[in-house]
């Protein structure tokens, strides 16, 4: 039997499969022409995919206390948890049970019952492993608000930083990025004007505290746009910006996407990732989400996750925009990394709303 790389969003395993250059037709998804593995003629899969069954329990052998809403069959599991395959759950199970057959034949109910980590409930596992230790993201939430903003203890640094480093993402000199302003008129803004704003006269944004200036900028005009939530008849100014020098940043938008194949070269393992995987997709998506309201204290949490990684030394953030589909931001620490050097005003016509009934 054949897969192929297009059943999997992994990049470890599209790579394998790449690799080997054969072409051929899909027996799971059904791609003609694609790059193909032939299941059981090598193992390199089926290794890969041993080393992360290994950290499951069938419930059979899980603590009779164990929670329920730990466990889930392992399609499933594969399905919501990990973003390795491009595929539904049931597809899943039929090529997991074809790449894993052997393992398939002497544990059938690894696939077929519901599974669970029995580390998810070890208190000194998760106190050393666990980037929020035994916390919830609430509570780590609640206490860099209510409690203690500068020296939060809810955070697990050491481990954090063992994930953000499978997430560096370089940008080359000469780059270019968009920023834009609403104006008051045709005439719009000069290029002085479209840099970030003084350090004296920054507001807190969600990962800069007030009075510590940064520059946010935008992957293209059309997101700027969105981002600054232009409205109908406005007048928008938009800068163009030229990186002076490569840098390095931490893309919070595959913070989430990391193939757990790697961990042996990055210093964690899969039952390290497993019970992180939902703490990392929580980063992802605070870093990202709009506010509805002014109450700058909610940015606080992934101002706090900024600061850190500005620490340690990086040129900036990556993240998706939550306003423009597809579209991404880069906050920049250093402003002086991008020079203006160009603007364009825009008369805006329409927009378009999408909405659900609450």
């Amino acid at each position: 039997m054949f897969c192929c790389s297009n059943c999997f969003a992994d990049a470890e395993i599209r790579a394998i499969i790449d690799g080997n250059k054969t072409i051929g037709t899909c027996d799971f998804c059904g791609s003609q022409n694609a790059h193909v593995y032939a299941i059981g003629k090598d193992q390199t899969i089926t290794e890969l995919f041993d080393g992360l069954l290994d950290i499951y329990s069938p419930i059979s052998d899980l603590p009779v206390n164990f929670p329920r809403e730990k466990t889930d069959l392992m399609k499933n599991i594969l399905y919501n948890n990990w973003r390795i395959f491009n595929l539904k759950p049931d597809g899943i199970y039929r090529i997991i049970t074809a790449i894993c057959a052997d393992r398939y034949k002497d544990q059938s109910e690894l696939f077929d019952n519901p599974i669970g980590i029995k580390q998810s409930l070890d208190h000194d596992y998760l106190e050393e492993n666990s980037i929020l230790k035994n916390n919830r993201w609430d509570d780590f939430v609640k206490g860099i608000k209510r409690k203690n903003r500068f020296h939060s203890d809810y955070i697990n640094k050491d481990k954090l930083f063992v994930f953000l480093r499978c997430a560096v993402k370089s940008h080359r000199k000469g780059e270019i990025l968009y920023r834009s302003r609403i104006c008051p008129n045709e005439k719009g803004f000069s290029r002085a004007e479209m840099g970030a704003p003084l350090d004296n006269s920054a507001k807190g944004g969600r990962v800069n505290p007030t009075g510590i200036s940064i520059l946010y900028l935008s992957d293209s005009k059309e997101t700027t746009l969105y981002e600054i939530r232009a409205g109908v008849y406005d007048y928008v100014t938009v800068g163009r910006f030229k990186l002076q020098r490569d840098i390095d940043v931490i893309s919070l938008a595959d913070i989430d996407r990391i193939s757990p194949f790697i961990g042996v070269a990055y210093g964690f393992d899969f039952t390290q990732y497993a019970i992180n995987i939902e703490h990392l997709k929580m980063i992802a998506h605070e870093i990202a989400k709009p506010l509805r309201n002014d109450n700058l204290l909610d940015y606080l949490p992934t101002q706090y996750i900024s600061d850190y990684i500005r620490s340690k030394g990086y040129d900036g953030i990556e993240y998706i925009s939550t306003m423009c589909r597809k579209g991404a931001n880069l906050a920049v620490f250093v402003p002086e990394l991008f020079k203006c050097i160009g603007t364009s005003v825009y008369d805006v016509k329409s927009i378009s709303y999408s909405y659900d009934q609450i």
